[in-house]
């Protein structure tokens, strides 16, 4: 005799559908009533809070960062009029910048590179088999070297030369493909400088990832400076890209253990593993909206 299951045993909650999840980011100068003002009106309007971060920069006249994931029956329908009831009712009333987003809804990500493929690739990996949840429309790159690769994957490739003499030009066509139609431009391993003029038309944000551990050993050949100076550590540095060449606020770093006896070489092979991961962690936080700026830094919720 098969025994009885108890009431309970069907009536756990299923997942709901990401369509039905939504997250809100939120920043203004820390005050009282904050979190009781966000979480009184996800409730009135229905929404159950399923995750939430924080942080604020000082407890006296500090900067407030929150990050709240929520459901919402029915979210898509509701993303607008939410967006304008929370404006009127709490956003002007304490100065705050917010966005709302849905889980539903990956952002819109072209991915920048020159000849080096482990970044490009270690992003389109982890995008394929779903742990980066993004939806790259397209790769554009100075060189053609890359482009079975990225066919591999299903993703356009559009090959756009530089030069000294043709960058004006070639920043101009890169723009026809990106302004306005992306959500996030990420360079991995991207061997140019983007012109300010070029961050400035973008109209999304731009993460670079550096190929050493900032602010040492910054420029061209970082292992080889690295290996003259005989260092103990080398690592990777995903910025935001700003018209200050690598001086963007740092999103994430990672480092490793080198010694005098690794040759240049090895060291460019353990640096690259520790760019990728870098990068694709950087990339993901993005992707979740869990990376907020102030000023030249960046909090991660």
């Amino acid at each position: 005799m098969v025994p009885e299951q108890p009431a309970f045993a069907d009536a756990r909650p299923a997942t709901p559908p990401p369509s039905d999840m939504g997250r809100l980011s939120i920043q203004c100068s820390d005050q009282p009533g904050i979190v009781a003002a966000v979480a009184g009106f996800l409730a009135e309007h229905g929404a159950n809070i399923v995750e939430l971060g924080q942080f604020s920069t000082d407890s006296e006249n500090g900067e407030f960062f929150q990050r709240t994931v929520f459901h919402c029956d029915d979210l898509a329908a509701r993303l607008g009029d939410l967006d304008r009831d929370f404006a009127r009712q709490v956003g002007r009333r304490f100065g705050m910048t917010y966005t709302f987003t849905s889980v539903a809804s990956p952002k819109r990500v072209a991915i920048m590179v020159s000849k080096y493929d482990h970044c490009l690739l270690e992003l389109l990996w982890r995008n394929k088999r779903g742990d980066l949840d993004m939806d790259v429309t397209l790769v554009i790159s100075n060189h053609g070297d890359l482009a079975a690769d990225v066919a591999g994957f299903g993703v356009p490739f559009v090959h756009i030369p530089v030069s000294r003499a043709t960058k004006a030009e070639a920043e101009a066509e890169q723009l026809e493909l990106l302004a306005g139609k992306v959500d996030l431009v990420v360079m991995a391993r991207y061997m140019q400088i983007l012109s300010a003029d070029f961050l400035d038309s973008v109209g999304c944000p731009v993460i670079n990832i550096h190929h050493s551990f900032l602010p040492a050993f910054a420029g061209a050949g970082p292992y080889l400076k690295a290996k003259e100076r005989g260092v103990k550590l080398i690592g990777a540095t995903a910025h935001y890209a700003t018209a200050n060449l690598d001086e963007g606020p740092i999103i994430e770093q990672d480092v490793v253990r080198v010694s005098h006896r690794e040759s240049v070489g090895e060291l460019e092979r353990r640096g690259a593993e520790v760019e990728r991961s870098v990068l694709a962690r950087a990339v993901k936080w993005h992707c979740e909206d869990r990376v907020m700026t102030y000023g030249n830094s960046t909090t991660i919720l």
